[in-house]
């Protein structure tokens, strides 16, 4: 049986960790702050605003939390990400996506200033990852990485498989472990990818990004192997308080049965992406506040 990968313990005791770096920072009089813009009200975004805020809170950090109606134009946004960009008190920006049509995310994300770019998602955070620069990086990839190393699991030489090629997370992450602080090999499989059960089968560490509840069943797993899952799918199921449950990507009780280690959803890779958020979000304060 697969050891499980408790991203929730890991993620906390991060957070723990932050305090002291959170409070050094107050002491020398700069409080850490996350602006969160919100257009709209699609249901998930809401609940993710809520737990980010949550998490800064709990941290003793600032929050400004801008809630706009799904009919704010793309002239707004920009209008309001300048403000914020010009405010030497707000240290990170998070445009929480997906965005109200007709709004193009692209000239959104890349209006914000690089140096409070705490999702690591502008163009220029992207080039830094894929040249082995220091910046911000994406926080689920960021993420995964770590629970990697406090698990112990080798990632030099090993062969990751990533599924999913999104810019929020697949193709990141494949960057992220070709670099040579990792220096995995790496093969990215898409919706074009033939063969792909046996790619994943030749996995030293699996991970699943690709939106479909249950799609990794154990045997496409390599004995042994480390199984992340990044998936979020919400699968309608009566009699429950919400109507649906969470489930990811695996199929957890077959995979869990051929793994070496093993993402649970929820409970693994999601607190992580709110921990290395705040991560980023002290570094930005750090570097503000000339203590980097």
């Amino acid at each position: 049986m697969a050891v499980i990968i408790d991203g929730k313990e890991v993620a906390g005791r991060l957070r723990r960790e932050l305090r002291d770096r959170v409070k050094a920072l107050r002491d020398a009089g700069t409080v850490p702050c996350l602006a969160v813009i919100l257009a709209g009200d699609n249901g998930a975004s809401l609940s993710y605003v809520a737990a980010k805020e949550k998490a800064l809170e709990e941290a003793g950090m600032d929050g400004r939390d801008f809630r706009l109606p799904e009919e704010t134009t793309q002239a707004e946004l920009l209008s309001l990400i300048a403000a914020l960009n010009a405010d030497p008190q707000v240290h990170g920006i998070l445009v929480q996506l997906p965005l109200p049509s007709p709004i193009d995310a692209g000239p959104v994300i890349a209006a914000i200033d690089p140096a409070k770019d705490v999702d690591g998602f502008h163009p220029v955070s992207v080039g830094n990852l894929v040249l082995g620069r220091p910046g911000f990086l994406p926080c689920t990839p960021h993420g995964v990485l770590v629970l990697l190393r406090e698990y112990g699991v080798p990632v030099s030489g090993a062969h990751a498989v990533v599924l999913g090629r999104s810019g929020i997370v697949g193709k990141p992450l494949a960057n992220l472990l070709s670099r040579r602080d990792q220096n995995a090999t790496v093969t990215l499989c898409h919706t074009g990818t033939r063969n792909m059960a046996d790619i994943c089968r030749q996995a030293d560490i699996l991970i699943a990004a690709v939106g479909k509840p249950g799609m990794i069943r154990g045997d496409m797993i390599k004995e042994g192997a480390a199984v992340i899952d990044v998936g979020v799918n919400r699968v309608p199921e009566s009699g429950t308080k919400k109507g649906y449950r969470i489930r990811g990507d695996v199929d957890f009780e077959t995979a869990a049965e051929k793994a070496g280690f093993i993402t649970p959803v929820p409970g693994g890779v999601g607190p992580m992406t709110i921990a290395m958020l705040l991560e980023n979000v002290v570094q930005a304060a750090e570097t503000a506040g000339g203590i980097r």
